[in-house]
């Protein structure tokens, strides 16, 4: 049986939906985000992020009432991760915000699910959507390592994967701190993954993994938010890649480092998940 939505649950959605419309207004953007269809998306995530995935969010006090560009390790083979990241800023973090998911183009073809997904506000993460929405005040939130860090084998799972440059070239641009983000727990709702590469190339499929499970199971989700990163602007708006790739490499150091303490201090799924937890140090 799913989780319920309380009386206590919707007064505070509410609640949060009043705030958002002081924030954003009620008519749909130019990228589909409609706030009231948002709102009654939560009324289903919402039980699901607190009594299904039982997340725990640390580091709230890091988040100030101003614009960030939201920086994550991506795992759980699908956007789960981003879903719970999502909920945690608008029904947790005050002021509530809605975080702009930048998605990968293969995910807007998704029949149905881009469509909902927009109305909640995901983007396709191309760089002039991205500057637009930064011009505009907006928060967004982006996963550096793109495919490969959201579809890992079960041997990689809590090693994080190399980023990409173009994050850190938009907050230089935009002059944008960067806020990173660790998510530990989503890698044991698909547990024992095997990626066929090989067969998802030959269909056009970003990622084919084969699972023993094909539904999330209840794994305990911590959320992780770090200190904000200012970035270099000592450089130009367009440096060398040889420039920034020693900032880039320190802020998915620092990542790798809160998953590696979330790992220590996660909560037990089930014993059979022992095996699992030195995965983000190194093993």
């Amino acid at each position: 049986m799913l989780p319920i939505l309380t009386k206590e649950d919707k007064k505070e959605i509410d609640n949060v939906f009043n705030e958002l419309v002081v924030r954003y207004g009620e008519r749909e953007d130019a990228w589909g985000l409609n706030l009231r269809k948002a709102c009654n998306n939560i009324k289903y995530i919402y039980p699901l992020y607190k009594n299904y995935f039982k997340v725990r969010l640390f580091g709230k006090e890091n988040v100030q009432d101003k614009q960030y560009m939201v920086v994550s390790n991506h795992s759980g083979q699908i956007a789960i991760d981003g879903l719970l990241i999502g909920t945690a800023f608008s029904m947790e973090i005050k002021p509530s915000r809605i975080l702009r998911p930048m998605v990968e183009r293969f995910f807007t073809s998704l029949p149905f699910i881009n469509k909902w997904a927009n109305e909640c506000g995901a983007v396709l993460g191309d760089r002039d959507n991205c500057m637009n929405l930064l011009e505009k005040g907006e928060s967004l939130l982006i996963f550096p390592e793109g495919v490969r860090g959201v579809a890992k084998s079960t041997k990689d799972f809590y090693k994080v994967q190399e980023f990409t440059r173009g994050f850190y070239r938009m907050a230089i641009k935009a002059g944008i701190e960067i806020l990173p983000v660790a998510v530990v727990g989503a890698e044991e709702v698909f547990p024992y993954v095997y990626q066929a590469k090989g067969i998802a190339k030959k269909f056009g499929l970003p990622a084919l993994p084969l699972s023993a499970n094909y539904f999330p199971l209840p794994s305990p989700i911590d959320i992780y938010v770090g200190k904000p990163i200012k970035p270099e602007t000592a450089i130009s708006d367009d440096p060398a890649d040889s420039e920034i790739d020693p900032l880039i490499d320190q802020i998915e150091a620092e990542i790798q480092h809160m998953i590696d303490d979330g790992l220590d201090n996660r909560r037990e799924f089930w014993p059979i998940m022992k095996e699992n937890k030195g995965h983000g140090h190194g093993e």
